[in-house]
Order: C-alpha cells, then sequence, then structure tokens
C-alpha cells in the first residue's frame, strides 16, 4: 500500500465510521440534523416567524409552512445581497451561488453559508477522496496534482462586500490554502469569466502537469479534452497526463458521454465516480465502484424530504421523510439547509435504488420531461433510450434535446429529439426505432400512448451539426460553467430555437 493513501485511511477512519453509522441510523441521523438546524436558525427573522424554539417533532415543522420554491424567497434573497443579516440563517451572507435553474427568473442566487461551505460542500469533498481512497488502496491519485474545471465569480451589484458565481467557483475561492498546492490550473486562470479563454489558458497551463484525476460536468469537461488533445497533437489523454486515474463527474448524467470517454481516455487505469451536488448543497456519493447508483449523505446539515413527482402541483401532496420513502417510485426533494433554505424545492427528482443504505439515482428534473399526451417521459427514460440506442447502432452523442410535436386538425401528436452526433448512425431510421422501443420498455405511460400509433406516433429525429448546441448556450449567454443543455421540455421553445442556430426549417 502506498504510504499518502495509507495515512489519509487512517486519518478518515473516524469519517468512514460516521458513514457507517448513517447508514446503520438514517432515521436518527436525520432527526437530529432537523433539530440542530432549528435551534442554530432559533434566533433568525425566519426562526422566530415560524416559532423555531417551539418546534419538538418533524410533523409540526412540516405544519409550520407549505413547501417554498425559488419565487418565494426571492424577497429574503434580495435583502440578503443588499447586506441585511440574520434573516434565514444567523450571521451576513457573503456569497451567493448563481444559479440558472428552472425558475421564472432569469437566474437563482443561492445563499451560501460558512457552514454551508464548510459543513457540506468541503466536507463532501473530503469524503470523496476518503470513499475513493478506501476502495482503491494503491492509488496513485496523490502523486500528482487535481484539475478541476469550474465557473467564475463577480462582485455583486448590489453590496460591494458580497459575491456571486458559480458553486465551482465559489469553492474554489474560499478553499484552503493548502488546496492550491495540489490543484491545477492557478486560481486566477480557474476564475477567469471567459470560459474560451479559460479553456485555452487551462490547455497551455496543464499539459505539462502530472495530472492524476479532474473533476466537473462531463460536457465541459468533452470540449477541454478534445481541445488538450489538439493541441498536443495526441489521441489518448493518457498519453498527455499517463498518470490520471480518475473522472469525479457530476451535474448532468454521464450516460450519453461514456463511450466518448472511453475513446478519449483509452485505457483500463481510468476510473469514473459520481457525485450529485449543486447551488443548494451536496447530496450523493457513488460508494460503491460496482454500482450505478449514489449513496444519499445524510449528515451534511440538510434534512430531507420528499413529494412523489406526480403530486408536486397538488395542493395536498403526500411528504415523505427518510424511513418512510419507497424504492422505484419518482420523488422530488425538499431540503432544509445549514444555508437557510426551508422546506425547499430544488427542482430535482430522484428515485431510490436501495433503502438499506439509502441508495439513489438521479431521474431528472420537476419541470423537464415531457407530458404533452400523458406519456409521463423524464429523464431519466432519455437517457436510458439514448445509451441504448447508441449501444444497438454504435453512435455517439454530444448533446440532445427533445419536445412534443403538438397535434392538428390533420395530424397526430408525436416527440421531436434534436441530436449532435460524435458518431452519427449509418441508419437514422433505425436509430429512432431503437431509441422508441426503448422508452416503450421503461415507461408504461409511453407505451400506452404510442400503442398502435392511436395517440401517438412514431418520434422524428434530427441530426444537427457539430458545434450547434453550444453556439444555442453562447446565444443564450450559457457557455461553460455549470450550465447544462436541458434535455426535455413540454413546450417547442428550445427546438425551435435550435432551428434558427442549425439554420432549419420549421417543421
Amino acid at each position: 500500500m502506498a504510504i499518502i493513501p495509507s495515512i489519509v485511511n487512517w486519518l478518515n477512519i473516524k469519517r468512514i465510521n460516521q458513514i457507517e453509522i448513517f447508514k446503520k441510523f438514517p432515521v436518527e441521523t436525520q432527526q437530529e440534523t432537523l433539530y440542530r438546524l432549528l435551534a442554530k436558525a432559533a434566533s433568525t427573522e425566519w426562526g422566530k416567524k415560524y416559532s423555531y424554539s417551539s418546534i419538538s417533532s418533524i410533523k409540526e415543522y412540516q405544519s409550520r409552512f407549505p413547501v417554498q420554491t425559488y419565487e418565494e424567497i426571492i424577497p429574503y434573497v434580495e435583502r440578503l445581497r443588499k447586506g441585511e443579516a440574520d434573516l434565514l440563517w444567523p450571521g451576513e451572507i457573503k456569497w451567493f451561488a448563481k444559479s440558472s435553474g428552472t425558475t421564472s427568473t432569469k437566474s437563482k442566487f443561492i445563499p451560501m453559508s460558512r457552514e454551508a461551505l464548510e459543513d457540506c460542500h468541503y466536507r463532501a469533498g473530503k469524503d470523496i477522496l476518503a470513499i475513493y481512497t478506501m476502495q482503491r488502496p494503491e492509488t496513485r491519485v496523490f502523486s500528482g496534482k487535481s484539475l478541476t474545471l469550474g465557473g467564475s465569480h463577480k462582485m455583486n451589484q448590489f453590496n460591494n462586500d458580497s459575491l456571486y458565481g458559480d458553486l465551482s467557483a465559489i469553492l474554489i475561492e474560499n478553499a484552503p490554502f493548502w488546496v492550491d498546492i495540489i490543484r491545477t490550473p492557478s486560481q486566477k486562470i480557474a476564475l477567469l469569466e471567459d470560459f474560451e479563454e479559460k479553456l485555452n489558458m487551462i490547455t497551455r497551463s496543464t499539459v505539462n502537469e502530472n495530472v492524476t484525476n479532474i473533476s466537473g460536468v462531463p460536457s465541459w469537461y468533452l470540449v477541454l479534452i478534445k481541445q488538450i488533445l489538439a493541441y498536443t497533437g495526441k489521441s489518448n489523454l493518457l498519453d498527455v497526463w499517463p498518470n490520471l486515474e480518475v473522472f469525479f463527474h457530476g451535474g448532468i448524467s454521464f450516460s450519453p458521454y461514456r463511450e466518448q470517454f472511453k475513446k478519449l481516455i483509452a485505457g483500463d487505469q481510468m476510473n469514473y465516480m459520481e457525485t450529485y451536488n449543486a447551488s443548494e448543497g451536496f447530496f450523493g456519493i457513488q460508494d460503491d465502484a460496482s454500482k450505478s447508483d449514489m449513496l444519499l449523505m445524510l449528515d451534511y446539515g440538510i434534512f430531507y424530504e420528499f413529494i412523489p413527482s406526480d403530486q408536486v402541483t397538488s395542493a395536498s401532496p403526500a411528504v415523505y421523510t427518510i424511513g418512510e420513502v419507497e424504492k422505484d417510485v419518482n420523488y422530488a426533494i425538499i431540503i432544509s439547509t445549514n444555508g437557510g433554505l426551508w422546506r425547499y424545492m430544488m427542482g430535482d427528482t430522484i428515485v431510490f435504488t436501495c433503502l438499506q443504505p439509502y441508495r439513489f439515482r438521479i431521474s431528472g428534473r420537476t419541470k423537464h420531461f415531457i407530458n404533452v399526451f400523458g406519456e409521463e417521459v423524464i429523464v431519466d427514460n432519455a437517457d436510458n433510450a439514448i445509451e441504448t440506442a447508441c449501444k444497438e447502432t454504435g453512435a455517439i452523442i454530444l448533446e440532445y434535446t427533445a419536445g412534443p410535436v403538438f397535434m392538428s386538425t390533420s395530424s397526430k401528436g408525436s416527440h421531436e429529439w434534436i441530436i449532435e452526433f460524435e458518431k452519427e448512425p449509418s441508419d437514422l431510421n433505425s436509430f429512432i426505432d431503437i431509441l422508441d422501443n426503448a422508452l416503450k420498455s421503461v415507461n408504461s405511460d409511453y407505451e400506452a400512448k404510442r400503442c398502435k400509433d392511436l395517440n401517438l406516433i412514431r418520434p422524428a429525429l434530427r441530426s444537427v451539426p457539430k458545434g450547434t448546441f453550444n453556439k444555442w448556450l453562447k446565444a443564450r449567454n450559457k457557455f461553460g460553467g455549470q450550465n447544462k443543455v436541458p434535455r426535455l421540455s413540454n413546450t417547442r421553445e428550445y427546438i425551435e430555437d435550435l432551428y434558427i442556430i442549425a439554420d432549419i426549417k420549421s417543421a
């Protein structure tokens, strides 16, 4: 066993034991988490308003106020950004994580308390390395540097003492001094606002570094990797960084990108570890390399509630806590956090795959789905269908999105898929047939609506030129950072915008 991993394992024995404890006692861990949050925030304006000091049970907490969305807390966020303190969480908030989200506002500004940084996000970073090292005691990940591809930050327009930016940029800015020793590129480059300039600077400054691990969003890493390979004239990233051994990825599903990474990082030494973090908190880590799901981290200062996704718009939805959820049910996540979010619906949906311990997979977004005809197609369905079609046809995709084709007086409804291929299938008709059948196999509602073409007819597919989605993101000022391509929509907004970018005549 290498010396450094041995030392790390020794230092993390206590933490690994703590993880084992919350895996064995999840209900008790979550109850204790809620009581600590309530006690900490009891003297804030929000805590006084809802008399946190008098709450003695989870049910009582749930009865004090309804589930919140970002729209409900905007007045508080605006006051926090102007410098007011002790509103949602004790003290003054100096940082705000900017996220595009799925709200009616252009951007969300999520308050980032010191506790949210230290006890949630940074603790998770340590846990990732601890779990990875325990899984692979022979690792040499500590012999080189970590490359993180993040966003940027700028001064808050309301108060010069506070800053906002991508979560990744906030984490880079506030990281302990010793992190700079093991990280590349420099903080100055990592925080550049112009993403294309950042890619160029990262390429030039890191190709001669000993990079052993990378972390970030898969789609943007593909852009960086291709640029590095073009710059160096190599075809395999391991020829540039021979000691590279793991990609800690998150933000979007890895499934559509897996084959591309295998092609660009060709070798048995490469490992992939999924994480689930967002501006609102850090939630899951893939703790078992043999499984594709993630462990729900229950002691990061986050109290969880779950609403079945088909009840999200209900006036009185059923709300469950850990100990009450079931496997294979699509749940919207509700969180109360050490950043001052209370019963906050963040917009993501998950499905529990195991209840002992609580493991899950991300299934999509509460507002990213297609349900125009009662088919209830979610992102998880779409990712699985795309992966199946790629495997059976040998295709490799770069990006995709899908939306409805509405019924008219002379035509039935259908779905339309806009796909940018890295490697296009030899037969696009075969690809869409396989995708269609794969959706039927994972979604009974879709299968019923497609039965004999009575409600939905065969989906349409449009292959667009390489670079189309990046041009679209640039046009929306969403290029780089933590921005993602929305996979599904109940409208044709994204499809019609892409028609313009790709110079396609409207259907």
